[in-house]
């Protein structure tokens, strides 16, 4: 049912969430049959990308990364994906009792994996890590997560589209802060030994 909706929600979105909503998946199937599935493609991507065939920063020298350096840095890639959703649908439901959401409806792990869905595909993008290419693919990607949240989000939670409109908002904050955690989270990392590792 999972790669169903997962189609689904990028062919007719409106439909697709009134689906997810009456068939209401456990968070285990969710991540069986979407979540960790659809997390692969940015990660091998990335894995490829990084360590085979590399990139330039303007005129400058070819640079790739050790398969070693790029597979660490994917593992963690992959694990703050799979983790990130989940924090974020938990903190989806925390806020729903504040706009009206039955208890019931607490879908926040199922809007936070769906809505993530075209971050998750255009990551494939980064199997040939050109920077212009990446950012147009990627901002195209956030653009069309961001409608997926507004639009899904009143039909999830069975809630009316002005109250979902700002709890989508608050949602949509939530995800910017989240990113900004987890920046500053890499830092720490590359920090304390596991930086990227370059190519001789």
């Amino acid at each position: 049912m999972s790669l169903l909706h997962s189609i689904g929600i990028l062919t007719h979105p409106d439909r697709e969430w009134e689906s997810i909503r009456n068939h209401h998946e456990s968070t285990s199937k969710l991540y069986i049959g979407h979540v960790l599935a659809f997390a692969l493609i940015p990660t091998l991507s990335a894995y490829f990308g990084a360590s085979e065939v590399g990139w330039r920063i303007g005129d400058g020298e070819l640079v790739k990364l050790t398969q070693n350096s790029a597979a660490q840095l994917c593992v963690l890639f992959y694990a703050a994906m799979v983790s990130g959703i989940f924090i974020l649908g938990k903190f989806i439901d925390f806020f729903a009792l504040t706009y009206g959401v039955d208890e019931s409806e607490h879908n926040g792990v199922l809007l936070a994996a769906y809505t993530a869905t075209p971050l998750f595909i255009v990551g494939i993008t980064a199997i040939y890590p050109d920077l212009w290419m990446n950012m147009i693919a990627g901002v195209i990607a956030v653009c069309w997560s961001v409608y997926l949240l507004y639009e899904g989000l009143p039909i999830l939670m069975k809630i009316p589209e002005d109250r979902g409109f700002i709890f989508a908002s608050s949602v949509l904050t939530v995800g910017l802060c989240m990113l900004v955690g987890l920046l500053a989270i890499t830092v720490i990392i590359w920090s304390i030994g596991f930086g990227p590792v370059y190519t001789s």
